[in-house]
C-alpha cells in the first residue's frame, strides 16, 4: 500500500478503485499444496485487505487462470481501465498481452506501470540500441542514467483516497487450494547494510538482509532500498543492479529459460548421473560445505549466497550435472525464488550464461569451506556429522573432477588440448 506505483497511479484517476488479486492456477498447479510462497502471498494480501476494511473495501480475490477471470470481470464491473506493474518474465509478458488484448476490445485501457525495478526491459540499453550482456558495463549505464528523483515515490493527488465499496468475506487459504505451510519468510533486515562486505561471505553468522524474497513479491520498496544502498553502501547496491541486469537479460533474451545463453556450450556432454544428483539434492556428497547447504535449502528454503555458488558449481562442474537439474532444484525450493536470477546465476555457475565464469574456474570445495567457514560453524549446524566415521564419502575426488570437467568442457567447445 505505501509506494505501489500501479495502485498510486489508479488512484489518481479520481475513479473508485477496485483492488484485485488473482491467483494464477496456470502457476499455481506446479507447486506443491503447502508451498510457502504461496502462503507468504496470502498473508501479505490479508493484511492489506485488513488496511483495505478500515476504508470500506477489500482486496478482491479471485482464482483460475486469467484470461477467464477477465473475461467474467470485464461483465461484472464497469471498468474504467486497468493498471498493474509491469513483470518482464515470458509467461507474464504472454498473459499480460492476452489479457490487455481482450481489455482492448471492450475500450478498457491496461496500464502498466514500472514499479519492481529501478530500471527494466529497454531503459538500459547500448548506444547502438543492443541490450547489455555484460554485467560491469550495464552497472556504469545504470547508474549514469540514474538520477535521484527517480527514488521520490509517486503522491496521491486526489484525497481522501477513493476504493471502491466493496464487503466480502476474505477466503480461506483452502478456497485458493492450498495448506498452510511450516516454514516462514523471515522479516527483512535493513540494518546489515552498512556493514555488508564484513559478514556478507560468512554463512554463520547470518548477517543477510533477507531481502530477496519481499523484493521478489514486492512486500518493500525497490526504491527505498536503492535509497538506502546509495547513502550506505556501494557494494550492496551493485547486488541491486545485479538483480535487475538479470531481469533484463530474461527479458531480451527469453531463450535462456531453457537454453545455454551462449550456444557454444551447446555440445557439452553432461554426465547426469542420476544417483549423484540424488545425493547432491539430499545434502550427501561428503564435502560438508555443499551438503550444508543443501540442507539448509531442504528445512529452511533458505541458503546462503556464497553457498549457493559453492553448491552451484559443484553440481556443474565436479558432477557434470546439466545446470538445468539444479535451476530446477532451487526453483522447487527457494522461498526467494526468482526466475531471472536464479537463471542467471546457474548458468554463470555452468559457464554458460552472459558474463560467466570461465569454464576452467572450479571451486574446490574444502579450500571454500577454510575460508569461509574455518570455524565449521555453519557446516557443525546442518551436518552435525561431518567429522564422524558415519558422514558421507566423497562423491568424487576434487582433483579427478577438476580435470574431468576442464576436458569435458574443452572436448564441448572443441578446444584443443
Amino acid at each position: 500500500m505505501d509506494d505501489n506505483r500501479a495502485l498510486t497511479e489508479a488512484l489518481n484517476e479520481g475513479v473508485p478503485v477496485l483492488p484485485l488479486f488473482i491467483f494464477d492456477t496456470n502457476i499455481l498447479e506446479e507447486l506443491a499444496s503447502d508451498d510457502a510462497r504461496v502462503n507468504f502471498i496470502y498473508q501479505r494480501i490479508s493484511l492489506i485487505n485488513d488496511e483495505l476494511g478500515k476504508e470500506g473495501s477489500s482486496v478482491h480475490v479471485l482464482t483460475g487462470d486469467p484470461a477467464d477471470v477477465w473475461k467474467k470481470l470485464i461483465v461484472s464491473f464497469d471498468i474504467n481501465s486497468v493498471y498493474c506493474s509491469a513483470d518482464y518474465e515470458p509467461y507474464a509478458i504472454r498473459r499480460d498481452d492476452l489479457v490487455g488484448a481482450l481489455l482492448k476490445e471492450r475500450g478498457i485501457r491496461l496500464v502498466k506501470i514500472r514499479d519492481q525495478v529501478i530500471f527494466g526491459g529497454d531503459d538500459i540499453m547500448k548506444p547502438d540500441g543492443r541490450p547489455y550482456t555484460v554485467f560491469t558495463p550495464y552497472k556504469r549505464a545504470w547508474l549514469k542514467k540514474f538520477a535521484p528523483e527517480t527514488l521520490l515515490e509517486i503522491k496521491n493527488r486526489n484525497q481522501p483516497r477513493k476504493f471502491l465499496a466493496l464487503s466480502q468475506t476474505f477466503p480461506s487459504i483452502e478456497t485458493v487450494g492450498f495448506s498452510k505451510s511450516s516454514l516462514k519468510i523471515k522479516p527483512y533486515d535493513l540494518s546489515v547494510i552498512r556493514d555488508y562486505e564484513k559478514h556478507r561471505d560468512i554463512p554463520s553468522a547470518d548477517r543477510t538482509s533477507h531481502l530477496s524474497p519481499h523484493l521478489r513479491f514486492g512486500t518493500v520498496s525497490i526504491r527505498e532500498i536503492v535509497r538506502k544502498a546509495m547513502d550506505e553502501n556501494a557494494s550492496f547496491l551493485s547486488e541491486l543492479i545485479w538483480r535487475e541486469f538479470f531481469m533484463q537479460i530474461l527479458f531480451h533474451f527469453p531463450g535462456v529459460v531453457t537454453d545455454n545463453f551462449k550456444p557454444a556450450y551447446d555440445s557439452i556432454d553432461w554426465r547426469n548421473d542420476t544417483a549423484e544428483y540424488e545425493r547432491w539434492c539430499a545434502g550427501e556428497t561428503g564435502y560438508p560445505i555443499v551438503d550444508a547447504g543443501m540442507r539448509q535449502l531442504n528445512e529452511s528454503g533458505y541458503m546462503h549466497n556464497r553457498v549457493r555458488m559453492i553448491t552451484a558449481g559443484f553440481l556443474c562442474k565436479h558432477l557434470l550435472i546439466d545446470w538445468r537439474w539444479g535451476e530446477a532444484y532451487f526453483a522447487q525450493k527457494l522461498l526467494d525464488y526468482d526466475l531471472s536470477s536464479n537463471n542467471g546465476n546457474w548458468q554463470w555457475a555452468a559457464g554458460t550464461g552472459c558474463d560467466a565464469a570461465p569454464y576452467f574456474r572450479v571451486f574446490n570445495p574444502e579450500i571454500q569451506q577454510k575460508k569461509f567457514d574455518h570455524r565449521n560453524e555453519y557446516v557443525r549446524k546442518w551436518v552435525p556429522e561431518f567429522d564422524k566415521p558415519s558422514y558421507s564419502k566423497k562423491i568424487v575426488e576434487h582433483d579427478f573432477a577438476r580435470q574431468r570437467a576442464i576436458e569435458t568442457y574443452k572436448a564441448g567447445l572443441r578446444i584443443k588440448i
